[in-house]
């Protein structure tokens, strides 16, 4: 079987990003070249950078995108991809319309990135916009117990560590969690040494990645945090949905969790899509699975919604 081109990893060919901030752009014009939000499904309406709260230098907010008919409608609360140092609501937009398409009220929220906002304000945020929603998906024709959370690669990372933080919230439920390549583990990113990382995969992106989440000083028993490697929480997850491609360096650590789920008695779905690479959600003209993936998860999120 031939090997199915990696388009990420095709952005990064032959190239060494000096910083984060050309990585960040190299990444995000890549994107918007590979045609990743060509073609949007229709939905019933779009509304890009609602204000959830103001901060001291920005603004937290979501943009929510609405299914079309009469509500309420299930919710879901996504959190992008891009390593913690990229991607906003507008690189996922099309993912996004695609759950609005099967009748989800989807909050695509534009949390907060490092090294400018390094952990915990992303996760903070991302917390914040749970509750926000929780408390605010009726105005735009949501129902708050029909509430779900979902998120590719570090917003995987992200919606496990909120769904295992908000499991004993006296307010929020949370239903399911969409956890799609998601970095659950991050002792599986990186190997310490004394003071040096061996970075496993794509070397320069991967340090760049954690160093710019966690610091360049980072300690290790930090890889060990619940909100950092919400494996280590996995006990407190919702009903949960995970998917990787076998081409993914994430597959071991999606497949450890989803043990662990097992072991804790919570409901788990896993699918692992032969031949497909990091983010091939982005890419469903190339890949026929995207489609595939997306009809899996909105049938398991509509068993609990």
């Amino acid at each position: 079987m031939n090997k199915k081109r990696d388009p990420l990893a095709s952005i990064l060919e032959g190239k060494s990003p000096k910083d984060i901030n050309e990585l960040r752009t190299m990444l995000e014009q890549g994107m918007d070249a590979a045609g990743a939000n060509d073609d949007l499904p229709v939905i019933g309406d779009f509304r890009s950078g609602i204000e959830i709260a103001k901060k001291d230098n920005r603004v937290l907010s979501t943009d929510i995108h609405s299914p079309q008919g009469e509500g309420p409608f299930p919710v879901l609360v996504y959190f992008h991809g891009g390593g913690w140092f990229a991607g906003s609501p507008k690189s996922h937009r099309k993912i996004c319309h695609r759950f609005a398409e099967a009748g989800y009220l989807v909050f695509n929220v534009d949390y907060a990135l490092a090294p400018e906002n390094p952990f915990p304000e992303g996760f903070n945020d991302c917390m914040e916009a749970i509750r926000w929603v929780f408390g605010h998906c009726n105005e735009f024709g949501g129902d708050p117990t029909r509430l779900s959370v979902g998120g590719d690669s570090a917003g995987g990372n992200l919606t496990a560590a909120a769904a295992a933080a908000l499991a004993d919230d006296d307010e929020v439920s949370i239903q399911s969690i969409l956890l799609i390549y998601a970095v659950v583990d991050f002792a599986g990113l990186a190997v310490t040494e004394g003071d040096q990382a061996e970075i496993r995969g794509v070397d320069l992106m991967s340090e760049m990645m954690i160093s710019s989440y966690l610091g360049a000083d980072r300690n290790r028993a930090l890889f060990h945090h619940p909100q950092i490697s919400p494996i280590h929480a996995a006990e407190k997850f919702p009903p949960t949905h995970i998917l990787c491609g076998t081409d993914d360096g994430l597959m071991a650590s999606s497949k450890a969790l989803a043990q662990k789920l097992r072991e804790s008695g919570i409901e788990c779905e896993e699918f692992y899509y032969e031949g497909m690479p990091h983010g091939f959600l982005h890419f469903e003209e190339m890949f026929s699975e995207a489609t595939q993936a997306i009809k899996r998860m909105t049938d398991f999120l509509a068993r609990f919604s």
